[in-house]
């Protein structure tokens, strides 16, 4: 088992690096550890380190740890980064500081019904399915760029950025430098990509956030 406060620090280390062969300013690009499956003892000296930002894919597991961590550290910023269902809204609009993953017309119906009666606004992030893959969450990257006008218009979202899940069997390049074009058409400035496995592919394609969890924590 690694070390995670290491692991932590390596993977800094390797983002200020990539952010400089990049021709990107140093800090610019924000790290989202990945926390999944793993529970708080084990996230806590991985927060005592530093890290104030982590992504979670289920409003279940999430709520089982994360209030119990904030109330000790109350500046973590709470990414949702799995898939959203509309029954789960509520909890997600409550619990997250950002939903990395609306996908469909349902979800922003939701999500513009529910912050408005919270009064809690996270920032959104619109999921595209880059690979077109039929078993992924993500709106058709050939949809994307009507969907997100909808969300802005039809349902009076702001959306911040624009997030993908390459396919694992593939060169993810390409499909950074698609969610850049959509992002670039859509005049959207955040980009949510790149993994444990290929962040700093990413971050040369200009990602403004990388999710890394298993070169944190190692293996699930």
């Amino acid at each position: 088992m690694p070390n995670a406060v290491d692991q932590l620090f390596a993977v800094k280390s390797a983002i200020n690096k990539a952010e400089v062969e990049a021709s990107r300013v140093k800090g610019s690009v924000t790290l989202v550890t990945v926390s999944k499956t793993f529970d708080a003892d084990t996230i806590r000296p991985v927060i005592e380190a530093g890290q104030r930002v982590f992504g979670e894919n289920r409003v279940q597991e999430a709520q089982l740890k994360w209030p119990w961590l904030r109330a000790d550290f109350p500046d973590i910023e709470l990414h949702l980064i799995g898939p959203l269902q509309s029954n789960k809204t509520q909890e997600a609009v409550a619990l997250f500081d950002v939903i990395e993953t609306v996908d469909r017309e349902k979800i922003a119906a939701s999500l513009s019904l529910e912050m408005k009666k919270q009064n809690r606004f996270p920032k959104l992030y619109v999921q595209v399915n880059t690979g077109s893959e039929a078993q992924k969450a993500g709106i058709d990257p050939k949809e994307a760029l009507a969907f997100i006008t909808r969300c802005r218009d039809v349902h009076g979202l702001i959306i911040e950025g624009l997030m993908c899940i390459p396919p694992a069997d593939q060169n993810p390049g390409p499909h950074f430098a698609l969610l850049e074009k959509i992002a670039h058409g859509a005049r959207i400035e955040k980009l949510s990509m790149g993994m444990s496995g290929d962040y700093e592919i990413a971050i040369g394609f200009g990602a403004t956030s990388v999710r890394v969890g298993s070169a944190i924590f190692g293996s699930r």
